[in-house]
């Protein structure tokens, strides 16, 4: 007798398209705006403005008020600034206006400028016409007599930011901060040279903001650049 095996069909299940991300699955990124404080009495003159703790002046007070009115609209989720009186006091119409508490962080503060507080460019070029020379060339490498390297003054920045975007991961993050740094956190992500900070850079206006973008993955975008808040 002859015995027949048989297999049983085999039944192929088509998984179809792999589902789509809903957006509360894809990771969101976080958003750092960086605002310049208001005006100070030594704006004018142009002069450098770096560890020196002074207070805005009422020009400064204005556009304060003109940045926590933008704030209203932007919405930020938290408020930072550095340490300093002319950033907290830039702040302040915000902390009212938007009901948020302002956390500082002392790693935000301004490059500090040496010999040169105080004073202008002007000033020290009839003093010592080369080391402006050196300093136009690579505000680095030949940093104002004194002050603190712009190198140390990235990093320290740049980690400031690195904790407080590890601290509010996918919200938006207003922070009150100084030109020169600015500048220099922009330069440090953008990978341009720190010492062409002064010339690749255009200077911030005070309480213009400037956006980057903290990605899941690690990369920063920069969204925009010395944007104005008059409108």
């Amino acid at each position: 007798m002859t015995t027949e095996s048989t297999t049983a069909p085999t039944t192929r299940i088509d998984p179809g398209p792999a589902p789509v991300p809903t957006p509360a699955q894809v990771p969101t990124p976080t958003s750092v705006t960086l605002a310049r404080h208001g005006r100070t009495p030594w704006h004018d003159g142009n002069r450098y403005t770096g560890s020196s703790d002074i207070d805005i002046d009422h020009v400064g007070r204005a556009q304060a008020e003109q940045l926590a009115n933008w704030a209203r609209e932007a919405a930020p989720d938290v408020l930072y600034s550095s340490t300093m009186q002319r950033t907290r006091q830039t702040a302040a119409p915000m902390v009212e206006a938007l009901g948020l508490p302002l956390h500082t962080d002392e790693r935000l503060r301004e490059l500090d400028f040496g010999e040169m507080e105080g004073r202008t460019l002007t000033e020290l070029r009839a003093e010592d016409p080369q080391a402006v020379e050196l300093f136009e060339q690579d505000a680095a490498t030949h940093h104002l007599p004194g002050g603190e390297h712009p190198e140390a003054a990235a990093d320290r920045a740049t980690a400031a930011l690195a904790d407080i975007v590890s601290r509010h991961q996918g919200q938006d993050i207003l922070v009150v901060c100084h030109n020169t740094i600015i500048r220099l956190i922009a330069c440090r992500y953008l990978g341009i040279p720190l010492g062409a900070y002064r010339t690749a850079l255009r200077g911030i206006a005070p309480v213009a903001t400037t956006r980057f973008s903290f990605r899941p993955d690690g990369s920063v975008m920069l969204d925009y650049y010395n944007r104005p808040t008059d409108g």
